[in-house]
């Protein structure tokens, strides 16, 4: 989240002071307050919002809890973690469904907030759910917007009704009333009423939204917010609360480089739970909003239940069987590799992705100079190859791989490291599917872990390792022919037992192979039998 990236450092910064002690004071909690306090309002948060948090937090980490815990750095990250999820609402809010279809969502909220565009990304979300959304456009003030959201309506593939051209042309009021019927006739289960937006709050806008409320008595409404504009936002909703009332909030443009606190302001102080967050200006970045995942996230602890979810939602699961079928018998191939490759791209930004992973905080550097076009360029050397290449890479000689270079618009050197990072990670699947602890390059054998099989004995070379060549020659040949020489006859008598006994014969029978009786009789009566 670029929006809390700031604030996110800051409180890092601030827990890491904490880790270093193993005791805290009333000193060290004071102080960690005030570095949050400052980190909060750095970042644009409601100033009565970080007064009733910082005194929660100071309240509970001067308590029992941190005072008799085992790591009380830990357990003070835990009540600052608590807090975040309060003032985000706590429990995530669901869209709630008509009992009689269609369901109806009015969109609310100020001009530039991304209304429009929010409509496209919530009707393509429902779709994905099974539900046959229809967009209304009540918009008729601002230039092109009945324009704008057809073509929104057609990239999500949903339906749209836009009876009026707009641009101040048409009554949106009866706009929004005729759409529910419309929806109604043609079985649409969800109607999402997109209405028109002002520079700033006036009485025409609330009027008007409020009549179109009056109108389709929707069973939710949305207030779209943009994270990006500050302290506004918090006075903006309180206008619309006032004025219009709404049921729940979408946060937009998550994505951006603002300070975003307003967003940790909105949910506490007017009492409405964010519902939704738009993280991008694609069609598939929304998602419901979690308190908890997106306090995670703010306290760099990571998303990794959302980063499942997406992958669900991008990976086929018999494909993915299959594939493990085929790391299991080597039978992976090029063609799988790329078939992987493109699954991994149709789950959004891979810096996103790698975001949500815990601590990902500390590899900012490396998540900013990461290449998403990386994947492009695997998906063109792969697609440059032949199909018997790809099923079977060992015949990629010099000329074949030149040739491919050519064609992918690649060098030859690119080509030869994808083979090798194909031929290492195929390498790895098999030991894992065996159920074996793949050897990581750059760590070593992990103590202790399998690797799919016991490593070959290899037998030593016999032969004479004296000083002597003509001593040498001569033990050489002897051990040629199958005959012991005389050094290696009294290691032999002397290897055995722990007790220097020889191993040659049986015990009794002389010196030939092993001790006599006498012998045997003394080393009992020396261990006292």
């Amino acid at each position: 989240m670029a929006t809390f990236g700031n604030l996110s450092d800051r409180l890092a910064e601030t827990f890491k002071n904490l880790r270093t002690k193993g005791k805290l004071s009333a000193a060290d909690v004071d102080g960690t307050v005030r570095e949050i306090r400052r980190a909060l309002l750095d970042a644009d948060v409601a100033l009565e919002v970080v007064k009733d948090f910082t005194g929660k937090v100071r309240e509970r980490a001067l308590g029992d809890e941190v005072s008799k815990a085992l790591n009380p750095a830990q357990q003070v990250v835990q009540i600052v973690n608590d807090e975040l999820i309060t003032i985000l609402g706590g429990q995530q809010r669901r869209l709630e469904f008509a009992k009689k279809p269609p369901t109806i969502i009015m969109l609310a909220g100020l001009q530039g907030a991304g209304k429009t565009t929010l409509a496209g990304k919530l009707a393509k979300w429902l779709a994905k759910d099974g539900h046959t959304p229809l967009l209304v456009a009540a918009d008729l003030q601002r230039p092109n917007a009945v324009t704008q959201l057809e073509v929104v309506a057609k990239q999500a593939g949903v339906a749209v009704y836009a009876p009026e051209p707009g641009n101040g042309v048409g009554d949106p009021v009866k706009v929004a009333r005729d759409g529910v019927k419309y929806a109604l006739q043609k079985v649409h289960d969800v109607v999402i009423v997109d209405t028109a937006g002002r520079l700033g709050v006036d009485a025409e806008l609330m009027k008007q939204a409020a009549n179109i409320r009056k109108a389709i008595d929707p069973d939710e409404v949305l207030f779209v917010i943009d994270a990006m504009i500050g302290q506004d936002a918090v006075a903006t909703a309180k206008a619309f609360q006032d004025g219009v009332d709404f049921t729940g909030v979408v946060l937009t443009k998550l994505d951006g480089d603002a300070r975003g606190g307003a967003a940790l302001s909105v949910a506490s102080l007017t009492g409405r739970p964010i519902m939704f967050a738009s993280t991008g200006e694609g069609l598939d970045d929304f998602e419901p909003f979690h308190p908890d995942r997106m306090a995670g996230r703010i306290l760099d602890l990571g998303d990794i239940l959302t980063l499942i979810e997406q992958a669900q939602g991008a990976f086929d699961e018999d494909e993915a069987r299959k594939v493990a079928e085929k790391f299991a018998t080597d039978s992976f191939t090029l063609d799988d590799f790329l078939g992987q490759m493109q699954q991994l791209r149709n789950m959004g930004s891979i810096k996103k992705m790698m975001s949500m992973l815990p601590g990902a905080g500390a590899m900012k550097a490396q998540l900013e100079n990461f290449d998403e076009r990386e994947i492009v360029r695997t998906e063109a050397i792969i697609q440059s190859m032949t199909k018997l290449e790809r099923t079977t890479p060992k015949l990629l000689n010099g000329s074949r791989r030149m040739r491919i270079a050519k064609g992918s618009g690649m060098t030859v050197t690119e080509v030869n490291q994808l083979v090798q990072r194909f031929e290492q990670a195929a390498k790895m699947m098999k030991t894992v599917a065996k159920g074996g602890m793949p050897n990581i390059p750059g760590m070593g054998p992990i103590p202790g872990a399998g690797y799919g099989g016991k490593p070959k004995q290899v037998a030593k070379k016999k032969g004479s390792k004296s000083g002597n060549p003509a001593k040498r020659a001569a033990e050489n040949a002897a051990i040629a022919s199958g005959v012991k020489s005389a050094g290696e006859s009294s290691k032999a008598d002397a290897a055995g037992s722990g007790f220097g006994l020889g191993s040659g014969a049986q015990p009794g029978k002389g010196k030939a192979g092993g001790p006599t009786e006498e012998e045997m009789a003394a080393l009992q009566k020396m261990l006292g039998r």
